[in-house]
Protein backbone atom coordinates (compact mmCIF):
# COMPACT_ATOMS: atom_id res chain seq x y z
CA UNK A 1 0.00 0.00 0.00
CA UNK A 2 1.24 3.62 -1.12
CA UNK A 3 -0.24 6.63 0.68
CA UNK A 4 -0.12 9.49 -1.95
CA UNK A 5 -0.54 12.95 -0.48
CA UNK A 6 -1.49 15.92 -2.43
CA UNK A 7 -2.86 13.71 -5.06
CA UNK A 8 -5.26 16.97 -6.22
CA UNK A 9 -2.28 18.91 -7.31
CA UNK A 10 -0.27 18.47 -10.45
CA UNK A 11 2.51 16.93 -9.14
CA UNK A 12 0.75 14.78 -6.57
CA UNK A 13 -1.98 13.93 -9.75
CA UNK A 14 0.34 12.44 -11.80
CA UNK A 15 2.57 10.43 -9.16
CA UNK A 16 -1.03 8.86 -8.67
CA UNK A 17 -1.72 8.22 -12.50
CA UNK A 18 1.54 6.83 -13.07
CA UNK A 19 1.00 4.73 -9.87
CA UNK A 20 -2.28 3.66 -11.35
CA UNK A 21 -0.95 2.79 -14.67
CA UNK A 22 1.42 0.37 -12.85
CA UNK A 23 -1.64 -1.20 -10.74
CA UNK A 24 -0.41 -0.28 -7.71
CA UNK A 25 -2.62 -0.46 -4.70
CA UNK A 26 -2.70 3.15 -3.28
CA UNK A 27 -4.50 5.27 -1.06
CA UNK A 28 -5.15 8.84 -1.94
CA UNK A 29 -4.68 11.70 0.94
CA UNK A 30 -6.72 14.87 -0.12
CA UNK A 31 -8.15 17.70 1.34
CA UNK A 32 -11.57 17.51 -0.18
CA UNK A 33 -12.65 13.61 -1.60
CA UNK A 34 -14.75 15.84 -4.67
CA UNK A 35 -11.49 16.53 -6.30
CA UNK A 36 -9.71 13.32 -5.69
CA UNK A 37 -8.56 11.69 -9.16
CA UNK A 38 -10.40 8.31 -9.87
CA UNK A 39 -8.01 5.45 -10.53
CA UNK A 40 -8.15 2.19 -10.69
CA UNK A 41 -6.83 0.41 -7.57
CA UNK A 42 -7.16 3.49 -5.57
CA UNK A 43 -8.78 4.21 -2.52
CA UNK A 44 -9.27 8.04 -0.85
CA UNK A 45 -8.75 9.08 2.29
CA UNK A 46 -9.33 12.82 3.64
CA UNK A 47 -7.22 14.72 6.14
CA UNK A 48 -5.96 18.06 6.34
CA UNK A 49 -1.51 18.06 7.41
CA UNK A 50 -2.41 19.40 10.74
CA UNK A 51 -5.14 17.12 11.87
CA UNK A 52 -2.75 14.36 13.94
CA UNK A 53 -5.26 11.80 14.06
CA UNK A 54 -7.10 12.03 10.86
CA UNK A 55 -3.66 11.30 9.20
CA UNK A 56 -2.55 8.83 11.14
CA UNK A 57 -5.78 7.29 10.01
CA UNK A 58 -5.61 7.49 6.84
CA UNK A 59 -1.75 6.06 6.93
CA UNK A 60 -2.64 3.11 8.64
CA UNK A 61 -1.35 -0.17 7.24
CA UNK A 62 0.57 2.00 4.59
CA UNK A 63 4.04 0.35 3.29
CA UNK A 64 4.94 3.51 1.68
CA UNK A 65 4.06 7.35 2.12
CA UNK A 66 4.54 10.48 -0.38
CA UNK A 67 4.68 13.14 1.63
CA UNK A 68 4.57 16.09 -0.69
CA UNK A 69 5.30 19.13 0.99
CA UNK A 70 2.42 21.13 2.19
CA UNK A 71 0.91 24.77 1.35
CA UNK A 72 3.17 27.49 1.76
CA UNK A 73 1.88 29.35 4.82
CA UNK A 74 3.24 30.88 7.93
CA UNK A 75 2.70 27.83 10.31
CA UNK A 76 3.77 25.13 7.28
CA UNK A 77 6.21 23.72 9.52
CA UNK A 78 3.75 22.86 12.41
CA UNK A 79 1.90 21.13 9.88
CA UNK A 80 4.66 19.28 8.52
CA UNK A 81 5.38 17.95 11.98
CA UNK A 82 1.57 17.16 12.62
CA UNK A 83 2.14 15.04 9.46
CA UNK A 84 5.61 13.61 10.65
CA UNK A 85 4.32 12.67 13.38
CA UNK A 86 1.61 10.74 12.56
CA UNK A 87 3.59 8.80 10.00
CA UNK A 88 5.41 7.06 13.06
CA UNK A 89 2.41 6.73 15.11
CA UNK A 90 0.90 4.71 12.20
CA UNK A 91 4.23 2.67 11.70
CA UNK A 92 4.67 4.37 8.22
CA UNK A 93 7.72 2.16 6.40
CA UNK A 94 9.30 4.56 4.39
CA UNK A 95 8.42 8.02 3.48
CA UNK A 96 9.14 10.12 0.56
CA UNK A 97 9.32 13.78 0.82
CA UNK A 98 9.53 16.36 -1.66
CA UNK A 99 11.95 18.76 -0.50
CA UNK A 100 14.11 21.47 -1.83
CA UNK A 101 17.49 22.27 -3.64
CA UNK A 102 20.35 22.85 -1.19
CA UNK A 103 17.76 23.09 1.87
CA UNK A 104 19.90 24.20 4.86
CA UNK A 105 19.20 26.34 8.17
CA UNK A 106 20.83 29.26 6.98
CA UNK A 107 19.42 28.56 2.86
CA UNK A 108 19.07 31.99 1.66
CA UNK A 109 15.50 31.06 0.05
CA UNK A 110 13.42 31.20 3.15
CA UNK A 111 11.56 28.34 2.21
CA UNK A 112 14.33 25.90 1.91
CA UNK A 113 14.97 26.25 5.49
CA UNK A 114 11.35 24.51 6.12
CA UNK A 115 12.73 21.74 4.16
CA UNK A 116 15.71 21.39 6.32
CA UNK A 117 13.57 21.41 9.30
CA UNK A 118 11.41 18.71 7.97
CA UNK A 119 13.98 16.85 7.23
CA UNK A 120 15.51 17.05 10.30
CA UNK A 121 12.27 16.17 12.19
CA UNK A 122 12.21 13.10 10.09
CA UNK A 123 14.85 12.04 11.05
CA UNK A 124 14.76 12.63 14.60
CA UNK A 125 11.41 10.41 14.63
CA UNK A 126 13.45 7.43 13.50
CA UNK A 127 11.75 7.13 10.26
CA UNK A 128 13.11 5.96 7.09
CA UNK A 129 12.92 8.31 4.48
CA UNK A 130 14.40 9.89 1.00
CA UNK A 131 14.35 13.24 -0.01
CA UNK A 132 13.86 14.48 -3.21
CA UNK A 133 15.46 18.35 -3.41
CA UNK A 134 13.64 20.04 -6.64
CA UNK A 135 14.92 22.98 -8.04
CA UNK A 136 12.93 25.59 -9.24
CA UNK A 137 10.35 24.24 -11.33
CA UNK A 138 10.74 25.05 -14.63
CA UNK A 139 7.17 24.87 -15.46
CA UNK A 140 6.51 28.06 -13.22
CA UNK A 141 8.97 30.15 -15.49
CA UNK A 142 6.64 31.31 -18.26
CA UNK A 143 4.28 32.85 -14.57
CA UNK A 144 6.88 34.76 -13.25
CA UNK A 145 7.07 36.73 -17.10
CA UNK A 146 5.18 40.37 -16.19
CA UNK A 147 2.23 41.89 -18.25
CA UNK A 148 5.13 44.34 -20.07
CA UNK A 149 7.16 40.82 -20.75
CA UNK A 150 9.73 41.31 -18.14
CA UNK A 151 10.86 38.65 -15.78
CA UNK A 152 11.51 41.14 -12.44
CA UNK A 153 13.73 40.45 -9.45
CA UNK A 154 16.98 40.63 -7.52
CA UNK A 155 18.76 37.47 -9.40
CA UNK A 156 22.09 39.11 -10.62
CA UNK A 157 23.79 36.53 -12.75
CA UNK A 158 23.49 33.62 -10.62
CA UNK A 159 21.99 30.72 -12.22
CA UNK A 160 19.39 27.93 -11.36
CA UNK A 161 19.05 24.21 -12.57
CA UNK A 162 15.72 24.58 -13.13
CA UNK A 163 13.56 21.33 -12.89
CA UNK A 164 10.34 20.03 -14.91
CA UNK A 165 7.74 18.60 -12.67
CA UNK A 166 7.06 15.80 -15.00
CA UNK A 167 10.39 14.79 -14.33
CA UNK A 168 9.84 15.02 -10.20
CA UNK A 169 6.90 12.76 -10.59
CA UNK A 170 8.76 10.08 -12.76
CA UNK A 171 11.36 9.97 -10.91
CA UNK A 172 9.11 9.70 -7.36
CA UNK A 173 7.16 7.12 -9.03
CA UNK A 174 10.44 5.02 -9.23
CA UNK A 175 11.44 5.37 -5.80
CA UNK A 176 8.02 4.90 -4.35
CA UNK A 177 8.05 1.66 -6.63
CA UNK A 178 11.11 0.48 -5.13
CA UNK A 179 11.53 2.01 -1.85
CA UNK A 180 13.82 -0.13 -0.22
CA UNK A 181 16.46 0.66 -3.20
CA UNK A 182 16.76 4.33 -1.98
CA UNK A 183 16.41 4.20 1.92
CA UNK A 184 18.38 7.11 3.34
CA UNK A 185 19.14 9.15 0.07
CA UNK A 186 18.62 12.17 -1.14
CA UNK A 187 18.26 12.94 -4.70
CA UNK A 188 18.88 16.96 -6.29
CA UNK A 189 16.63 16.66 -9.09
CA UNK A 190 17.46 19.04 -11.51
CA UNK A 191 17.74 20.09 -15.51
CA UNK A 192 20.26 19.35 -17.83
CA UNK A 193 21.34 22.85 -17.33
CA UNK A 194 22.38 25.87 -15.35
CA UNK A 195 20.88 29.02 -16.68
CA UNK A 196 20.48 32.66 -15.85
CA UNK A 197 17.09 34.19 -15.40
CA UNK A 198 18.32 36.35 -18.53
CA UNK A 199 18.85 32.98 -20.39
CA UNK A 200 15.83 31.75 -19.32
CA UNK A 201 14.35 34.87 -20.61
CA UNK A 202 15.72 34.61 -23.91
CA UNK A 203 14.38 30.73 -24.25
CA UNK A 204 10.92 31.87 -23.17
CA UNK A 205 11.26 34.83 -25.69
CA UNK A 206 12.69 32.25 -28.66
CA UNK A 207 9.68 29.62 -27.95
CA UNK A 208 6.64 31.64 -27.16
CA UNK A 209 7.71 34.52 -29.92
CA UNK A 210 6.91 37.13 -26.97
CA UNK A 211 9.56 39.87 -26.27
CA UNK A 212 10.84 38.85 -22.87
CA UNK A 213 13.96 39.59 -20.87
CA UNK A 214 15.35 39.90 -17.53
CA UNK A 215 15.56 42.85 -15.23
CA UNK A 216 17.53 42.82 -12.28
CA UNK A 217 15.98 44.51 -9.46
CA UNK A 218 18.17 45.68 -6.26
CA UNK A 219 16.62 44.54 -3.41
CA UNK A 220 14.69 47.86 -2.55
CA UNK A 221 13.02 47.40 -5.56
CA UNK A 222 12.26 43.83 -5.22
CA UNK A 223 10.34 44.76 -1.82
CA UNK A 224 8.72 47.98 -3.86
CA UNK A 225 7.18 46.08 -6.88
CA UNK A 226 5.69 43.60 -4.95
CA UNK A 227 4.40 45.83 -2.49
CA UNK A 228 1.15 45.86 -3.97
CA UNK A 229 0.03 42.91 -3.85
CA UNK A 230 -0.47 43.03 -0.36
CA UNK A 231 0.96 39.58 0.89
CA UNK A 232 2.59 39.10 4.49
CA UNK A 233 6.00 39.89 5.08
CA UNK A 234 7.16 36.05 5.28
CA UNK A 235 5.51 35.18 1.80
CA UNK A 236 7.07 38.72 0.64
CA UNK A 237 10.20 37.34 1.54
CA UNK A 238 9.97 34.06 0.25
CA UNK A 239 9.45 35.75 -3.51
CA UNK A 240 12.48 37.79 -3.02
CA UNK A 241 14.57 35.36 -1.65
CA UNK A 242 13.92 32.97 -4.62
CA UNK A 243 16.08 35.24 -6.98
CA UNK A 244 18.67 36.45 -4.16
CA UNK A 245 19.03 32.31 -3.79
CA UNK A 246 19.47 32.30 -7.26
CA UNK A 247 22.28 35.51 -7.45
CA UNK A 248 24.18 33.87 -4.31
CA UNK A 249 24.97 30.62 -6.34
CA UNK A 250 22.87 28.11 -3.85
CA UNK A 251 20.69 26.88 -6.97
CA UNK A 252 23.01 26.27 -9.35
CA UNK A 253 24.83 22.64 -10.12
CA UNK A 254 23.34 20.26 -12.59
CA UNK A 255 22.19 16.77 -10.82
CA UNK A 256 22.20 13.41 -13.28
CA UNK A 257 19.62 12.06 -10.75
CA UNK A 258 16.28 11.95 -13.11
CA UNK A 259 18.42 10.18 -15.51
CA UNK A 260 19.91 8.12 -12.63
CA UNK A 261 15.62 7.04 -11.59
CA UNK A 262 14.01 7.24 -14.46
CA UNK A 263 16.33 6.10 -17.23
CA UNK A 264 16.14 9.25 -19.35
CA UNK A 265 17.98 12.52 -19.73
CA UNK A 266 16.07 15.49 -17.90
CA UNK A 267 14.07 17.62 -19.78
CA UNK A 268 15.36 20.86 -20.72
CA UNK A 269 13.50 24.23 -20.02
CA UNK A 270 13.30 24.58 -24.46
CA UNK A 271 12.03 20.93 -24.58
CA UNK A 272 9.20 21.70 -21.41
CA UNK A 273 8.20 24.74 -23.28
CA UNK A 274 7.78 23.72 -26.40
CA UNK A 275 5.70 20.84 -25.07
CA UNK A 276 3.22 22.83 -24.10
Amino acid sequence: MIVVSGATGRLGGRIARLLADEGVEQRLLVRDASRAPRLGNAEVAVAEYADRDAVRRALDGADTVLMVSGAESADRMDHHRAFVDAAADAGAGHVVYTSFYNAGPEATFTLARDHWATEEYLRAKGLVFTSLRDNLYADFLPMMVGDDGVIRGPGGDGKASVVAQDDIADAAVAVLLEPGSHAGRVYDLTGPQDLSFAEMAAIVSRVTRRAVRFHDETLDEAYASRASYGAPGWQVDAWVSTYTAVAAGELAGVSGAVEELTGRPATSLEALLKSK
